[in-house]
């Protein structure tokens, strides 16, 4: 065939693309057995908006080690789906078409939205008519995703393309979450949860980070009644003096030991407390003394528990101060007023009151200012001036603010009872690198709270869930109605429980709907389940799981890794794979993580525009796993070059092929001493680079592969066979290279398939899509082995490839030191060597005096190393 004169990136791209498309390269095979397919749970991306060289990053990484795993015989299954279940897709729909969900509505099958304007109010909408507006929008986004899979070379099935928020994964979700209720795994109970005012949900603990934040302790004298003694609390958040049920100080702090039992007031409120000991009270932090208030962190929570305090719920859903009413404490109260605001019993409720409604309805940040202020500007408040700090606050990882913790109804799931049991099936599990399972194991010994499933949001999965309304038109939560897996997915909202009708929907004596939807993780963490089908298909799920790996980065270890790892032990006992495979991330040029959060992504179209996707591949491929790597577009320019050198020495490798028999290049042809030698290197090559591969290490064969390219094939062994492959006569010289240099570049050209599809493919329908004990495709022929190098003859001398380069290198120094071509003839070179090498050095010479053009040499024998002497 005629070979192509440009490396014409763009245009070989567009080719493959369709030809693997239209072959169906990379479709998974049914019949085949479990031990006969490799299985992976691919991450579906996050599907809300613009894509960024992150996504590039990670996932070129899996690919690397499926194209592996199918060159070395693997029936490959390699699903991927869009993670469009969530938080950032729910924003991005209510902002693109000024729409609001409003889970009451009732479904209107023929509702037309178009993009909104600003300014308009937000048209209301059922939450089935919102997720139907969101699987809309999110359409093009996945295509941008799909689009950029496809041209980055990703070897995916797409038959098993799927969608977290689609029928099946609803009905996957769904279905393990009414499976674990008859378990009696997940549970539902009113309890103080942690709590994003922003997004108006509950969070699970998985979903927390701590920020560094400017603070001040504020030193606020807690007077006791009847009396000018005090007690000085140091605290952060003053705004919740009016939630205080309780002051708690260490039972060995000599300080206060005297104090116990007796009663305090707070102050600008004047409500009686007890004074407790506990030993969670550190003697060191602030004062010693604590003032517990519900609730300002999960302390509180605890205390509150402990000690079976009162509830003083003041920060409202949305981060501003509930009403409360301060009554006289001779007054008896239950707490809550007959309109529902909180009560609570004061020593001054006049004063309390006054300084309250200063603070009432204000955000809870706004109200720690004013209580400040007025502190400050009452006598015998303050003790002293405040400290300023920096502390850590917890929020939510996709939030503005700090989470409060508020009393709210929530589903859960239950893991902490398992500790034990889940530390046990993270060491099943082989961790790559291994020190990653450490932060496994850390983040599953520091658990506290069980797994918080239910999110008050719209665009989820429903929570399968509706409950009976007694005569007094009361919800009995008690006696939730479950549907039958028969008839999942279901959405209680529109949907009607057996023996119901619609309208008793909200009725007495009827039925209403759970409004919460399932955590996103609740759904993401069945990916193994909703790719093998599950118990939709027994027969399938047994020939794919547990899966081999889980490609992800390392930050959702403590998300996704671990939910998966819950949700696999709960529903089959099993591990959910074999191995976890974890990337690190990319670094900007400050070193900071490159997100869409931070607002300093590079975005990746015109990166394979420019260098093309090999190249871009390349860039990915030299990061090692778990290693966070900086952005440096060198890398790509260096991956551009790569492809270029095997594109410019493919075509001179295999025209020097032409017009020969390939039936006369056989494997026992190769006699020549070198050819041997460089094939010897070559088989060490493959052998290290296969180990590397099945440790993961992609990134660690492809330097052995490069290095074997560049520095042996290259530099050396194409120069040095030049003389042999330019005669005319094919003799057993010429005979000896061609054979040689074929079967070594065949193998290059597979060394290199997991990393650049499109160009090693190109090179391969040059020459070897039609060899015998090969494939059409690069990526279905087999991943270079030893064996293939049987018949070649043994090596007589082991260390002749070694002597060779010290015959060479001193020659190309001269010609360099000399500032000349290394074309240009050298007049006479001296080798000196030991006795033992002599023989070896007459073998090599003369290649190495045609390769390097010169035109005398003499070989000495006696030295106590090799030298060359170069007379240019």
């Amino acid at each position: 065939m005629d070979l192509p004169k440009n490396y014409d990136v763009k245009k070989i791209e567009e080719n493959w693309i369709k030809t693997w498309k239209e072959t169906g390269l990379y479709r998974w095979d049914p019949s085949k057995t479990r031990e006969e397919t490799f299985v992976v749970d691919t991450p579906p991306p996050t599907v809300s908006g613009s894509l960024h060289v992150g996504h590039m990053f990670s996932y070129s990484h899996q690919d690397f080690i499926v194209r592996y795993q199918r060159m070395k015989g693997k029936n490959i299954f390699f699903p991927i789906g869009w993670d469009d279940n969530g938080l950032p897709t729910e924003r991005r729909v209510q902002n693109y078409l000024n729409v609001r969900c409003e889970p009451s509505m009732p479904y209107d099958p023929n509702l037309k939205v178009s993009p909104g304007k600003k300014g308009t109010p937000p048209l209301a909408v059922s939450r089935k008519n919102f997720i139907e507006l969101c699987d809309q929008v999110i359409v093009e986004d996945e295509k941008a995703f799909r689009n950029l899979w496809t041209r980055l070379g990703m070897s995916y099935d797409w038959d098993l393309e799927y969608a977290t928020i689609d029928r099946h994964c609803r009905l996957i979700s769904q279905a393990s979450f009414i499976e674990l209720y008859k378990k009696g795994e997940i549970y539902q109970e009113e309890r103080p949860v942690l709590w994003d005012i922003d997004y108006q949900t509950a969070i699970a603990q998985a979903e927390l980070v701590d920020k560094e934040v400017p603070s001040a302790f504020y030193y606020f004298r807690f007077p006791f009644p009847d009396s000018a003694d005090y007690l000085v609390i140091a605290t952060t958040r003053p705004e919740l003096l009016p939630a205080c049920v309780a002051v708690l100080v260490h039972p060995d702090d000599e300080r206060y030991k005297q104090y116990i039992g007796k009663t305090i007031l707070t102050p600008l409120f004047h409500v009686p407390v007890p004074i407790m000991a506990d030993e969670k009270a550190e003697p060191n932090k602030g004062t010693g003394v604590v003032m517990v208030c519900t609730f300002g962190d999960q302390t509180d929570v605890e205390w509150w528990k402990q000690f079976n305090l009162p509830l003083r719920q003041i920060v409202a859903r949305n981060g501003s101060l509930l009403h409360v009413e301060f009554v006289s404490t001779d007054e008896k109260t239950k707490g809550l007023s007959d309109t529902g605001h909180l009560i609570v019993p004061s020593k001054n409720p006049q004063k309390a009151n006054e300084v309250y409604s200063k603070m009432q309805g204000l955000y809870t940040g706004n109200a720690k200012k004013v209580i400040v202020e007025i502190a400050n500007q009452t006598e015998g408040v303050i003790d002293r001036p405040e400290t300023q700090i920096t502390h850590a606050v917890r929020f939510f990882e996709k939030g503005d603010r700090p989470l409060e913790i508020i009393p709210t109804r929530q589903w859960y799931t239950r893991i902490i009872d398992k500790k034990e049991a889940l530390i046990e099936q993270g060491k099943k599990i082989s961790w790559y690198p291994d020190y990653m399972y450490k932060r496994y194991e850390h983040w599953v010994e520091g658990l506290n709270q069980d797994w918080c499933l239910s999110r008050q949001r719209f665009f989820g999965v429903p929570i399968p869930v509706w409950y009976p309304i007694n005569g007094d038109g009361e919800i009995v939560y008690s006696k939730p109605i479950m549907p039958d897996i028969k008839d999942l997915p279901i959405d209680p909202l529109s949907d009607v429980p057996d023996g119901y009708i619609e309208e008793q929907r909200d009725k007495p004596n009827g039925f209403t709907g759970e409004p919460d939807v399932l955590d996103t993780w609740a759904t993401s963490s069945l990916t193994p389940q909703i790719a093998t089908h599950w118990f939709l298909n027994p027969e399938r799920h047994k020939k794919l799981f547990p899966m081999d790996i889980r490609p992800q980065a390392h930050d959702i270890i403590r998300t996704w890794a671990f939910y998966t790892i819950v949700k696999a032990y709960l529903h089959d006992g099993d591990i959910p794979w074999k191995n976890v495979v974890l990337s690190g991330w990319i670094l900007d040029p400050d070193r900071k993580k490159m997100s869409k959060s931070h607002g300093n992504v590079v975005t990746p179209e015109p990166l394979i525009e420019q260098h093309g996707a090999d190249s871009v591949r390349y860039w990915s491929a030299k990061a090692r796993l778990g290693v966070d790597t900086a952005y440096d577009e060198q890398a790509f320019k260096v991956g551009r070059k790569l492809c270029t050198k095997l594109f410019n020495a493919s075509k001179f490798a295999i025209m020097q092929l032409q017009n020969i028999d390939r039936g006369l290049l056989k494997k026992e042809t190769i006699q020549n001493p070198i050819d041997i030698a460089v094939i010897n290197e070559l088989k060490t090559c493959i052998q290290r680079a296969t180990t590397s591969f099945e440790e993961f290490d992609y990134a660690q064969s492809l330097m052995l592969t490069e290095e074997f390219f560049w520095s042996v094939f290259c530099d050396n062994y194409l120069e040095i066979i030049k003389p042999r492959v330019y005669q005319t006569e094919l003799n057993e010289e010429r005979l000896s290279a061609c054979s040689a240099l074929r079967l070594i570049h065949r193998a290059i050209v597979r060394l290199f398939a997991p990393y650049l599809p499109y160009i090693t493919e190109e090179v391969w329908s040059w020459e070897y899509s039609n060899d015998r004990d090969m494939a059409t495709s690069v990526h279905k022929s087999p991943w270079p082995s030893i064996q293939e190098f049987d018949a070649i003859p043994t090596a007589k001398y082991p260390e002749l490839y070694e002597v060779l380069i010290s015959l060479i290198n001193p020659i190309r120094k001269a010609k360099a030191d000399a500032n000349i071509s290394l074309a240009a003839p050298v007049t006479k070179i001296e080798v000196k060597c030991p006795s033992a090498m002599t023989e070896v050095c007459q073998i090599l010479i003369k290649d190495v005096v045609a390769m390097l053009h010169v035109n005398e040499y003499d070989v000495i024998e006696g030295n106590e190393k090799i030298e060359v002497l170069v007379n240019i």
